[in-house]
């Protein structure tokens, strides 16, 4: 195997401060992540793309590799997941290091389950895909879903399905947030984690949990705690 886990984390979170090293169930956010990759052993390296000196210790402290500095114009808000990752893997290839895969690791998936990333390794090799990554579906049918209008009425997004049975409706599914496996040298060319050439690994929906804002952090920890994990 020649694979590489890529884990982003900038400092700077404005809704959670020090979201990506805040303790999470007695330790680190991050370091869920971190003991995933090393306990999964389908990686020879683990890598943080970090600008922040604190994430950087913590992230050794748990095991991982820093060996290099994410830019400034990469660690605001605006940056997005693909360009990270494009600097990293530019950033090895330019010291010497070029990998076959790649495996970009949120920071803050305290629920990532070490055996889904070879899990997910093998369904993007059998498939010889762009990228392969974790998804979930949605609890309810999303075509009976409702926007609400500027005047304050509701209305249907899909007035078609008003009457249809919930299992008369395609079952949807959503990014669970948590890892993407990358065939390196077709992500540099199309640089998107989600494409045409996209297949799913698919996790049951009590281990997903975005962590945005307080109340989800809050849900997370009640959620870590029910499953025993805590």
């Amino acid at each position: 195997m020649n694979t590489v886990a890529i884990i982003p984390a900038r400092g700077g979170s404005k809704r959670i401060p020090g979201k990506n090293i805040k303790i999470f169930a007695g330790y680190p956010m991050i370091s869920y992540s971190i003991t995933a990759a090393r306990e999964s052993g389908v990686f020879n390296r683990i890598i943080v793309s970090t600008d922040d000196d604190e994430i950087a210790n913590v992230a050794r402290s748990c095991g991982a590799e820093v060996p290099f500095r994410r830019p400034a114009h990469l660690a605001d808000d605006r940056a997005s997941t693909e360009d990270v990752l494009v600097n990293a893997l530019e950033t090895l290839r330019e010291n010497g290091e070029t990998f076959e895969h790649a495996c970009c690791i949120y920071a803050t998936a305290p629920f990532i389950d070490a055996k889904d990333l070879p899990t997910g390794f093998d369904a993007l090799r059998r498939a010889n895909a762009t990228t392969a990554f974790a998804v979930t579906t949605f609890e309810y049918p999303i075509f009976r879903a409702f926007r609400i209008r500027p005047d304050g009425r509701l209305e249907m997004l899909w007035p078609e399905h008003r009457d249809a049975r919930s299992q008369e409706l395609p079952e949807a599914c959503h990014d669970a947030g948590q890892f993407y496996w990358l065939d390196v040298k077709k992500f540099l060319v199309e640089r998107q984690l989600f494409s045409a050439d996209s297949v799913p690994v698919h996790i049951p929906r009590w281990r997903v949990q975005d962590i945005d804002t307080p109340e989800d952090w809050r849900r997370a920890e009640m959620m870590f705690k029910a499953a025993g994990r805590s």
